[in-house]
């Protein structure tokens, strides 16, 4: 009787112990971890990334799933609470971005997420490059100088140099921009080499600009636009000149020359003709008019200086026709 006893009471505890293990074996999921195996977010092109992801707690088997903004990359299965690793190529900026990981197991409504994991890619700079409006300056004047790289993960420090010597404290830019400082030109010694450099978070990485020669800007003296001119003008004349030569000087020194004494075409002559008391100085002849066969020539007569006489100017009318002349010479009174 007594071992009858002890054998009933013994059934509901070995019972419960039985229920409890069968709980325990579908323990509910905690929610799970995703790390990166080296401890930063920042990586490079065609880096090889590791992820792990893993529950705490949970009943096997169970499910690990990674996701990239809601699409599935990978998937591994786990018999135990071991964590598992997903292994990762960064090869294009399409790599980057938000990463998960799902926990699942049997136990219904099991599945549980990760926080999510952002990469960002760290790129390094770019050799930069040094420039300014212009290259030359004056004492007195202030320069502006201005650094740039543009390639290179953010923020981007950025210092100075004139020769080895950094000339004022590094800048550091959190955009894609210039890097811009003012220098005062003082002395001589403000002129020379100028240089920058850019650096990030890349190690290592440190690139160095052009060489920026800044010279000092020549004076201009004042008289040098009115030299100018003047030598302008004086070539627009020797053009002008040269130019008229064969139009209007050479046409009137031949039409002078050789102009007939008695033309009946209006010519003057300046030729002398010698007589016993007088000579003529100059014939001058009225063009003809259409229609007339008479035109009016003027003689003009000088006689003796020592006469102390006014000049006598003589008028004939020449008929023409034929080539003939006619008609008497007479001096109106």
């Amino acid at each position: 009787m007594f071992f009858f006893t002890f054998l009933l009471f013994s059934y509901p505890q070995t019972s419960q112990q039985i229920q409890n293990a069968t709980a325990h074996c579908r323990e509910v999921l905690s929610n799970p971890r995703l790390t990166p195996l080296h401890g930063t977010l920042e990586v490079v092109m065609y880096q090889n990334v590791s992820l792990s992801c893993h529950s705490d707690s949970g009943s096997p088997p169970i499910r690990y799933t990674l996701f990239k903004q809601r699409q599935q990359v990978s998937a591994l299965n786990r018999t135990d609470l071991t964590p598992v690793v997903f292994n990762l190529t960064i090869n294009s900026a399409s790599d980057l971005g938000e990463y998960k990981c799902k926990a699942e197991n049997e136990i219904s409504n099991g599945e549980k997420y990760s926080r999510s994991l952002n990469f960002t890619l760290k790129e390094p700079v770019s050799k930069p490059v040094l420039s300014s409006p212009s290259s030359q300056a004056k004492k007195g004047q202030t320069v502006t100088l201005s650094c740039i790289s543009e390639k290179g993960s953010l923020p981007i420090t950025y210092t100075f140099f004139k020769g080895r010597q950094r000339i004022q404290p590094p800048v550091k830019m959190q955009t894609r921009e210039a890097a811009v400082i003012s220098v005062l030109i003082e002395s001589s010694s403000d002129f020379g080499i100028y240089s920058c450099k850019a650096q990030n978070s890349f190690r290592n990485n440190t690139k160095y600009s052009n060489s920026f020669n800044l010279t000092l800007a020549e004076e201009r003296s004042n008289s040098q636009p009115l030299i100018i001119s003047l030598v302008l003008i004086l070539l627009l004349l020797a053009i002008g000149f040269a130019l008229a030569i064969p139009f209007f000087i050479i046409p009137s020194y031949k039409a002078k020359k050789f102009a007939p004494t008695t033309s009946s075409t209006g010519h003057n002559s300046t030729e002398r003709v010698e007589e016993s008391e007088d000579y003529v100085t100059y014939a001058e002849i009225e063009p003809i008019q259409p229609g007339e066969e008479y035109v009016n020539l003027s003689v003009i007569r000088r006689r003796d200086e020592q006469e102390n006489r006014a000049c006598a100017t003589i008028y004939s009318k020449v008929l023409i026709r034929d080539g003939a002349q006619a008609g008497p010479l007479h001096s109106p009174e």
